[in-house]
C-alpha cells in the first residue's frame, strides 16, 4: 500500500466558512483507538496496483495539484492511501457541502427511529412551535422538498443575486430563520435550485424531532457505531444550532467508512445503522441540479466509463475537492480531499477516477 505521511502542522491559506481567506492550522485527531480498516494489496481485490501507483506518480507537484488525500477501498479493504500538502491520516478535512450527504443519512436514521414519520411530513410539524409567525411554514414545504432542493423559496447558492444565497445566510445569526423568511418563487416541488439553507433547516428538524443536538444524535447513532472519533461540526446562532449544510470535519478514513456504509446498504458489521430502504431511496435520482445533473436526497449521481460501458456512481461532493465516490457494481469506494477552493482544479478527482481508479479494476 502506498503512503506518504507527514506529522508536521502547517498553516494553510484556504477559504473559511464565510468564504474569506484565513490561515487555518491542520487539526489532527488521534486514531489509535479506532477499529482499523482492513487492508490489502491491490491484486487481492482484483485491482491493478501499477495503475493505482501511476495515479499518484503522474500527478503534477503537490502545490499545483492541490490534493490532500486519495484513498481507494474495494470489497471492504483499503488498497491505496496517499497524502500531500502537510496532511496525513490523522488530519481532519472540512467536508464543505459533502456534509449534506451525511445529513441525508441522519434524516434516514431519524425516520428509522420513528422520530420522523417520513419525507412527506411538512416542516410545520417540527418548526411551527419554534417559529410560530413565519408564513413559509404554512406553504406545505415538506422534508422531501428540502432533500431535493425544491422548497419553492428564493434560494440559489449559484446566483449571487439570489436572496437566499449562502454567503448572505452566513452573515445572519439564525440561519434557519433566514431561510424560512425568504420570499416564495413558486410552489414547493416545482423547481430545483442548489440551496444550503434547506440542508441547514433539515438539521433543525432532526434536532427538534430527536430532542437533542444534531451532533449528539450523529455521535450516538452513526459516528460511534462506525468507529468515527472526534467529528467536529460548525455551529451558528451563538453555538445553539449545528451547521448541517457544510463544514463538518472528518478524517479521510472516516469518509471511507461513510462510503462503505452506503455501499453495504446501511449495514456495518452486525448492525443495520441505516435502513436499506433509506439508502436505496436517498441515493436514487429524484431531481436534477446544476445543468441537469442527477440528484437524490442530498446525494449526487453520475456515470463513469468502464471497459467499453458505463457504471453508475453515487457521490458526496464539497467545495475544494472533497469527494466520497461509491460505485456499487464494482464494490468500490474512493475518497479525495483537497484545498482547491472555488477552482476548476477541484474537479481533478473525476479525471483520476476515469483515468486510473476505474481502469485498475479488473
Amino acid at each position: 500500500m502506498k503512503r506518504l505521511l507527514s506529522a508536521s502542522i502547517v498553516p494553510l491559506a484556504l477559504n473559511s466558512m464565510f468564504a474569506c481567506r484565513v490561515s487555518e492550522p491542520i487539526i489532527r485527531v488521534p486514531h489509535e483507538l479506532a477499529e482499523p480498516l482492513p487492508e490489502a494489496v491491490a491484486a487481492d481485490v482484483d485491482m491493478d496496483g501499477d495503475t493505482l501507483a501511476r495515479m499518484t506518480s503522474e500527478l503534477p507537484p503537490p502545490a499545483e495539484h492541490g490534493l490532500r488525500s486519495a484513498l481507494v477501498m474495494r470489497r471492504g479493504r483499503l488498497v491505496l492511501e496517499q497524502y500531500w500538502n502537510g496532511y496525513d491520516q490523522a488530519a481532519q478535512q472540512d467536508l464543505r457541502s459533502a456534509t449534506k450527504s451525511i445529513t441525508s443519512l441522519l434524516v434516514g436514521i431519524a425516520i428509522d427511529q420513528q422520530l420522523i414519520k417520513g419525507v412527506g411530513e411538512p416542516l410545520s410539524s417540527f418548526l411551527a412551535p419554534v417559529y410560530p409567525t413565519l408564513p413559509s411554514l404554512k406553504r406545505n414545504i415538506t422534508l422531501a422538498h428540502l432533500l431535493t432542493m425544491r422548497s419553492g423559496l428564493a434560494c440559489n447558492d449559484r446566483d449571487e443575486g439570489s436572496p437566499g444565497q449562502e454567503d448572505k445566510m452566513y452573515r445572519e445569526r439564525d440561519w434557519v430563520r433566514f431561510f424560512l423568511e425568504l420570499p416564495s418563487l413558486g410552489p414547493p416541488g416545482e423547481a430545483a435550485f442548489y440551496c444550503t439553507g434547506g440542508a441547514v433547516t433539515l438539521g433543525r428538524v432532526i434536532a427538534e424531532a430527536a430532542r437533542r443536538p444534531v451532533s449528539t444524535f450523529a455521535e450516538e447513532l452513526l459516528f460511534a457505531p462506525l468507529g468515527i472519533q472526534g467529528a467536529r461540526w460548525a455551529t451558528f446562532d451563538d453555538r445553539r444550532q449545528t451547521d448541517t449544510g457544510g463544514h463538518l470535519a472528518l478524517r479521510p478514513r472516516d469518509m471511507l467508512r461513510i462510503g462503505q456504509l452506503v455501499l453495504q446498504h446501511g449495514r456495518w458489521g452486525n448492525h443495520q445503522l441505516v435502513s436499506r430502504e433509506w439508502i436505496d431511496q436517498s441515493t436514487s435520482e429524484h431531481t436534477q441540479l446544476d445543468g441537469r445533473k442527477p440528484y437524490g436526497y442530498l446525494w449526487w449521481r453520475t456515470r463513469f466509463p468502464h471497459r467499453g460501458s458505463e457504471v453508475s456512481a453515487v457521490f458526496a461532493g464539497g467545495n475544494g475537492g472533497q469527494y466520497i465516490f461509491i460505485i456499487p457494481k464494482l464494490e468500490l469506494v474512493a475518497v479525495f480531499t483537497g484545498g482547491n477552493y472555488n477552482s476548476t482544479r477541484a474537479q481533478r478527482p473525476f479525471r483520476l477516477m476515469e483515468r486510473y481508479v476505474l481502469p485498475a479494476v479488473r
